[in-house]
Formats: C-alpha cells, structure tokens, sequence
C-alpha cells in the first residue's frame, strides 16, 4: 500500500502588535534626536549652496514620513488627489487644523512634485537653532504683532514664488477642540484676492483622534487625507462672504467623513 503525499502545512507567525509598536517606539528614541539635528544643523553648512532648498525640502519631507511610521501613524490619500497636486500651480493651499500631527501629515501626503512651504510666525524662525533651516526651506515668516504687516509680508512672498509653490496657510490660525470647523481668518481670501491665486482646500481627518491635546505621543492609526476642488474668490461678493464659503466648502467635507 502506498503512502500518500506528506501534507506540508508551513504556519507562519504573525508579529505581535504590541511588540512592533514597542520597537518602533524604541526606534523613535534612538532615531528621533539624529532626525532633528540633521534637519537642523544641515542648512548651516549647505543653505547657501546652489540648489540647497530643492533637495533640503524632500529630506525633509522624508523625515516626516519616516518619523510618522515609527509612531504607527498611516497616512492616506487617493491616488487621484495626489495626481492632481502633482500638476497644481498659481494656488494657496488652505488645510484644516485639528493636532500637531497636521503638519507632518501634509508633508507626508503631498507628492514631491508639488513645492509647498509654510507660513510661520517670527518667532519660530528666530529660533537660534533652526532658523537657518527655515529660511533656507523658503518658509514665510509672519510678524503677528501687525494684521497689516503680516497681510504685506505674505501678499508679496507669495507674488514671488514661482506659480508651481504654495504657500500653506491654516485659516483656523490654531487647533479647535471639537468635531467641526473654527472660525477661519481672512488671511489667505485677501492674499488670493490680492495675487490672483485660487486656494487648495486640502482636509485632514482624524488627526486629533490619535493626538488630542494634552497628549504627548499618537495613538497608532490612520489618517484620511481629502484634496478638494479649487477655489475661486468672487470678486464680486464681500471678503467675508468668500471666507464663509470656503469655510462651508471645507466643513461640508468633514461631515462627508
């Protein structure tokens, strides 16, 4: 009588969660601080070299992502909206502002062929460690002392980038604590108005479900992220009117989910 073949069952084993979580998070320690000082001390030696901010800024970009898959955080966008990012130009990107993942999700989602950059306050670009770094990258920075200054200082860097940047700007001017949107500042209708740039709506969602405030590390999780279509300031309507538009534009996209 003959034998049969021997059925081979391979199991394989799946890695515990927990234990990818804890290594990853020893990973962030160990590699968190060599990220930063990179970032940081870089610029110094190489800001002004021909052609430093078009490969600083991807570097930059790829610390972030990194750093967000060490702390469990995915980040999702559609395929088509990056596609269309990619081909974006003569526009201000606005996005909603929900936890301080917010801006290490952006650059994450944002392919490399779209150039962006930040708007930040003086004070952070006065820092002594990372100013370099930040005026190296191209941020814009904003006195807030003066509504007036601020609107000129970024009308006329945005009037100077070349059409395929954009600067991002969070109309909210800081997070909010609730599921909805908060009340959005002017600030990017009159420098859309002022440069004849549509804005990019672009959502986060969730962000704060897996950094609420007070909290010191993320939950690992997901991050949605949402491109919507260009807006377009009326010249005819009032600056306000425009700024509710564009906020119900954006809040009508987080009730979608």
């Amino acid at each position: 009588m003959e034998n049969g073949p021997a059925s081979d069952h391979t199991t394989v084993s799946t890695p515990d969660p927990f234990v990818v979580r804890v290594l990853k998070r020893a990973a962030l320690v160990v590699l968190g601080p060599f990220y930063f000082l990179y970032i940081a001390f870089v610029p110094l030696v190489c800001a002004r070299r021909k052609g430093f901010r078009g490969w600083y800024w991807p570097v930059v970009k790829r610390a972030c992502s990194r750093l967000l898959w060490l702390l469990g955080v995915r980040v999702e966008m559609a395929h088509a909206d990056k596609q269309q990012l990619k081909n974006d130009t003569g526009s201000i990107i606005v996005i909603n502002h929900r936890s301080h993942l917010d801006g290490f999700v952006l650059m994450d989602a944002v392919p490399d062929e779209k150039w962006f950059t930040f708007a930040a306050k003086k004070e952070l670009c006065d820092a002594a460690l990372l100013r370099t770094g930040f005026k190296g990258a191209g941020l814009v920075e904003i006195d807030r002392s003066s509504g007036k200054i601020a609107l000129e200082t970024l009308s006329e860097a945005v009037r100077d980038m070349p059409q395929r940047r954009s600067v991002v700007l969070f109309p909210e001017g800081t997070r909010v604590d609730n599921e909805t949107l908060g009340e959005f500042k002017a600030g990017a209708v009159l420098v859309a108005r002022e440069t004849g740039r549509s804005i990019r709506p672009i959502v986060i969602h969730d962000s704060d479900r897996l950094l609420p405030r007070g909290k010191k590390f993320p939950s690992s999780g997901t991050v949605h992220v949402s491109l919507l279509a260009p807006f377009i300031c009326d010249m005819d309507a009032s600056v306000e009117d425009d700024v509710a538009r564009l906020r119900g534009v954006m809040l009508a996209a987080i009730v979608r989910g």
